[in-house]
């Protein structure tokens, strides 16, 4: 698969990355099934919570790909840490203990990338530098990021913490664009010209931290997929019209649609179905046109002014 460097860091990734969130609902075979299919086509980047599966997806994937050093250089490991029920933590101590505990369920010594998973109103930067700093050192963490944080919680973090944040996963999808759509609506009195979120799509192009979208073929909050479903006629008609054109299906144009922005985008695909892994991994060599993405942004409801 094509591959980009992940934000400043050295690393280099494949342009779609394999989200292990429903990893835990796979059976053993499964599961073996799915990685392998996957590390078949070159998407070897995969994300990480420790909340998945309250940690058992963590578990059966270090189970499935039978891990071993040998095993562990071909792959790109990334967790996530800060959920806790009822609660956000970014203490030191709660840091250390989530990377420990994923570091033991996946069975290696180290991660590839760590993110902060939500933000912690509660946090004190001083401590999320501590901490990174020790694990860091100790090379259990490579390389550190955040999730679902706007520019100015960023750079609060930044303030004290010396390693780059090389990424920031937030959701994003042909529907849900309000991080694109205000950037096209500017001084216009409509809904899309809300910011929302402190115009992240240009801070991470501006700091080099790449933007990972989540859920990408989500409508709302978890309400649903828009590919399919009678409530997106237009965009459907839309994505299978260009789908046809690149001799692929609409799946595959979705994650395209997000790859073809300039931001260079890394897509965190969820799904656990082996086919449309395949056709999501497909979009890493399919470009549309200039002409062919504004059809599918404004096939999906979305406005030019």
């Amino acid at each position: 698969m094509r591959t980009m460097k992940l934000g400043s860091s050295t690393l280099e990734v494949p342009v779609v990355a394999v989200g292990c969130m429903r990893l835990s609902a796979l059976s053993l075979k499964e599961a073996e099934a799915y990685l392998g299919t996957a590390l078949d086509q070159g998407a070897n980047f995969f994300d990480h919570a420790d909340i998945y599966g309250q940690g058992r997806s963590e578990e059966l994937f270090a189970e499935a790909l039978h891990m071993n050093p040998a095993v562990r250089e071909r792959l790109i490991v990334q967790s996530k840490c800060g959920i806790r029920e009822g609660m956000f933590d970014f203490s030191k101590e709660h840091i250390l203990n989530a990377v420990d505990g994923s570091l033991k369920r996946l069975k290696t010594d180290y991660l590839d990338v760590l993110l902060l998973h939500r933000p912690d109103a509660l946090v004190e930067p001083e401590e999320v530098a501590e901490a990174f700093d020790l694990l860091e050192q100790s090379g259990k963490v490579r390389w550190f990021g955040v999730s679902n944080q706007k520019p100015m919680q960023i750079e609060l973090l930044r303030k004290f913490v010396k390693q780059p944040l090389i990424a920031n996963q937030l959701q994003l999808s042909i529907t849900n664009a309000t991080m694109i759509s205000q950037g096209i609506n500017v001084n216009m009195e409509n809904h899309s010209a809300v910011d929302r979120d402190g115009s992240v799509l240009d801070y991470c192009r501006l700091a080099d931290i790449t933007i990972q979208p989540w859920s990408p073929f989500q409508y709302g909050f978890f309400e649903g997929v828009f590919i399919g479903n009678p409530r997106f006629q237009d965009l459907n008609q839309t994505l299978d019209r260009i789908a046809a054109a690149h001799q692929v299906n609409s799946t595959t144009i979705a994650i395209a649609w997000l790859l073809r922005h300039p931001a260079r985008m890394q897509p965190i695909i969820g799904t656990m179905n082996i086919g449309r892994l395949i056709d999501c991994v497909k979009a890493a060599d399919v470009h549309l046109s200039r002409e062919e993405w504004y059809e599918i942004y404004r096939g999906a409801g979305n406005i030019l002014p």
